[in-house]
């Protein structure tokens, strides 16, 4: 879509939030131009807390925003939805400090948002267009962004367990795709590890309704919304994540065995050196149309 977009109406729902289990209640309400996704805590006298990456607070199991002290946690799978609906410009208003999770997925704020509507406004959107391979890694966990015409991500997971295993999902993100294959896959977690960590705080109000809990062997709370459901929803935690960069993007993203700490990080980086990233409109664009996504990425998926 070449202009910018907002809601066309209010829309809300509540719950619990997965780490505080905090009841809170989120609304999403129409923004104009160039204001981007910004959560404000009406609690806090609406103070505001754009969803930008220079507002990472902290990625442990989740992703968190802080500014001046006020937190807002848990954005990834509310920010994946909008990203993936090209909403460019929404107010997230929230009456406490964490995203609800209602059922673990991005599949209700997909519904949020269908019941909302979408406006175009009066203003072109402008791109991030990277022109130039940026990736890195931390043992062999690994992660990198292309040239590519489209936005693009593949994302490989790798757990030791006999239900998750070595998954990989690919696809172009749009509402569409992201709606069909990854907007109903549900965080998840280990019973072996509620006990760790929710004596450090963290997981207080994760359920059987609201994540899949895998047992050694099976799984506590099936059936799996999909076969690859655990790979699915790592790749929808990629998408919420790089929507911290603050525009949409232009390009094709590979993330292998990695997660929020690397996601942040490449957002990071990238947004630091102005080299390898340009600005561009849809016009602009079709100026570019030989760059191809998959042959530059080739040198991470050999390294593997």
């Amino acid at each position: 879509m070449p202009f910018q977009t907002t809601i066309e109406k209010p829309v809300e729902t509540h719950g619990v939030g997965l780490h505080t289990a905090v009841k809170g209640r989120l609304r999403l309400t129409p923004a104009p131009v160039d204001t981007g996704i910004v959560f404000r805590r009406t609690d806090l006298e609406n103070f505001e807390v754009e969803a930008h990456v220079r507002n990472v607070a902290r990625v442990s199991y989740a992703t968190s925003l802080m500014k001046k002290g006020v937190l807002i946690s848990t954005t990834e799978h509310l920010l994946a939805a909008l990203y993936s609906c090209g909403v460019d410009n929404v107010y997230a208003e929230l009456d406490a400090l964490e995203v609800p999770i209602l059922d673990g997925s991005s599949q209700p704020f997909i519904e949020m948002l269908a019941a909302a509507g979408v406006r175009r406004l009066r203003k072109r959107r402008k791109y991030m267009r990277v022109v130039k391979p940026l990736e890195f890694s931390d043992g062999d966990r690994k992660i990198g962004i292309y040239p590519a015409d489209e936005f693009r991500v593949r994302c490989f997971v790798d757990f030791a367990h006999p239900l998750v295993g070595q998954q990989e999902v690919e696809l172009k993100v749009c509402r569409e795709t992201f709606s069909a294959m990854l907007a109903q896959a549900r965080t998840f977690g280990f019973l072996d590890d509620v006990d760790r960590l929710r004596a450090v705080g963290l997981i207080r109000g994760g359920s059987l309704e609201n994540a899949i809990v895998l047992s050694r062997d099976g799984i506590m709370n099936g059936p799996l919304r999909y076969a690859d459901e655990f790979g699915r929803h790592k790749a929808l935690d990629l998408i919420g994540d790089l929507a911290l960069v603050g525009r949409p993007l232009k390009a094709f993203v590979s993330a292998h065995k990695a997660g929020h700490a690397l996601h942040t990080q490449l957002v990071t980086r990238l947004l630091a050196d102005r080299s390898l990233w340009t600005e561009t409109t849809v016009t602009d664009a079709s100026a570019h149309a030989h760059v191809s996504p998959l042959p530059v990425a080739e040198p991470l998926a050999a390294s593997d």
